[in-house]
């Protein structure tokens, strides 16, 4: 399974930007999917998750300016971004659970790469970066 981010890119505070990933399989989508991202010198944190029923989770700093969707006939998960702050930059990171469905807390994980049970593969795409200036 590849993952492959598009979308990001520099804009002032309160701009908006809409990533995109692409997944190379169309069983991806049926799985737990989510957008993370890291700031230079910080951990990954989670941003946004979305489960295969629809559910959404979000980091508590973006819930009413993020939203987070996909399109399963397209293979694509997308991450809409209003109101940006400059808070915000990093490099923003795709990722897909090997098997699980539903995200769980994922959102919340101190260590999204082992989020899962011991065996689970988390798929991670290659990230977007996203500069927000005041």
């Amino acid at each position: 399974v590849q993952l492959v981010e598009s979308g990001g890119g520099s804009v002032q505070a309160g701009g908006s930007l809409r990533l995109s990933c692409v997944a190379s399989e169309y069983t991806t989508m049926s799985r737990c999917m989510g957008w993370f991202r890291q700031a230079p010198g910080k951990e990954r944190e989670g941003v946004a998750t979305i489960s295969n029923d629809g559910g959404t989770i979000y980091k508590g700093s973006v819930r009413g300016r993020f939203t987070i969707s996909k399109d399963n006939a397209k293979n694509t998960l997308y991450l809409q971004m209003e109101s940006l702050k400059p808070e915000d930059t990093g490099k923003y990171y795709c990722a897909a659970s090997g098997t699980f469905p539903s995200c769980g807390t994922w959102t919340y994980s101190r260590d999204p790469y082992n989020y899962f049970s011991r065996g689970t593969q988390v798929t991670w795409g290659q990230g977007t970066q996203v500069t927000v200036s005041s």
